[in-house]
């Protein structure tokens, strides 16, 4: 009999084993998974990979149907905001999370779920994005409450959310490098770009600490992605040093290698070499908390734990 852990592993790789899942959790599974964002992708193993493996037809009644409207809505929301910011010209604006991870890192746009589209600009243009975006009928919206690293300004069109952040590391000169190093993103535009991989695993760990690493479980098969596709690992270390999320990285790498295995070894070389004290308290602070299969909430770390995520 599979276990929750081993289901959750097998339905949210990208090369999963086929093999009868006939005794799992199901029902344990399904609740917990749809709120994580995994039922996309577990829905797509299931159906096509495992040829319903066994399943209860409840269970993949519940995560195709999930699937199947996720990829529509992902669809109208990268179309229409490619229709949005095609003709902005002179200009450069940088797509962050999963707008950009939905279409680079997985197999399948439908994948990854798209809540919102993130997007970092410098400063002064913060202010005119959101001026343009009106002609596409984005208007200033509030942010969401428990944003872990607040966003500038929100606008939405009632149907997507767009958050321009002008900061996101606390220092000028890193978020001016991080935004000259970004690749050009052409089928958005001339003036969309995406991170390298190195720059956006930063990011996302950065996004991470600052909410306390309580973030839905396709957070860490997005990290655990990114860790695969590190073409240069010394780069990580030296620019979370610079960062100052050391610690966030240590963590973050933690938690992916205890959901995942087969990442350690691509994990172990962006690992910072941090104090045994200073390992020991993230274990038990955070990364035990955090990576445990089936939690309906991750109680966020102690504050002084948090506060040393982001901090070296």
């Amino acid at each position: 009999m599979l276990t929750l852990l081993e289901l959750f592993r097998l339905l949210s790789s990208f090369t999963p084993k086929r093999q009868s899942l006939a005794k799992a959790p199901w029902d344990e599974y399904v609740e917990w998974a749809v709120p994580q964002g995994l039922a996309p992708l577990a829905a797509y193993n299931l159906e096509y990979r495992f040829a319903g493996g066994g399943a209860p037809e409840r269970a993949r009644d519940r995560l195709l149907g999930i699937y199947q409207g996720l990829m529509n809505d992902n669809v109208m929301k990268l179309v229409n905001f490619k229709r949005s910011v095609d003709s902005l010209e002179g200009r450069r604006v940088v797509l962050l999370g999963s707008a950009s991870f939905a279409e680079e890192l997985y197999p399948h746009i439908a994948f990854r779920p798209v809540a919102e589209i993130r997007l970092l600009m410098p400063p002064g243009d913060v202010q005119p994005m959101a001026g343009f975006l009106k002609n596409a009928e984005f208007k200033p919206a509030p942010a969401a409450p428990d944003e872990g690293l607040a966003p500038d300004l929100v606008v939405s069109d009632d149907r997507t959310a767009i958050l321009l952040h002008g900061k996101l590391t606390g220092d000028a000169k890193l978020d001016a490098a991080l935004l000259e190093r970004a690749r050009p993103a052409k089928v958005y535009g001339p003036s969309m770009h995406r991170l390298p991989h190195e720059d956006a695993l930063l990011v996302q760990v950065l996004f991470a600490a600052r909410a306390g690493f309580d973030v839905p479980f396709i957070e860490w098969v997005d990290v655990r992605e990114l860790a695969f596709n590190i073409a240069d690992a010394g780069l990580v270390k030296v620019r979370a040093a610079e960062w100052g999320v050391e610690r966030a990285l240590y963590a973050a790498l933690q938690v992916v290698t205890r959901l995942f295995p087969d990442v350690t070894e691509a994990a172990a070389k962006l690992t910072p070499d941090l104090s045994l004290p200073v390992r020991k308290l993230l274990d038990v602070g955070v990364v035990d908390p955090v990576a445990v299969v089936g939690k309906k909430s991750t109680a966020r770390p102690a504050e002084a734990l948090r506060a040393m995520l982001t901090a070296s």
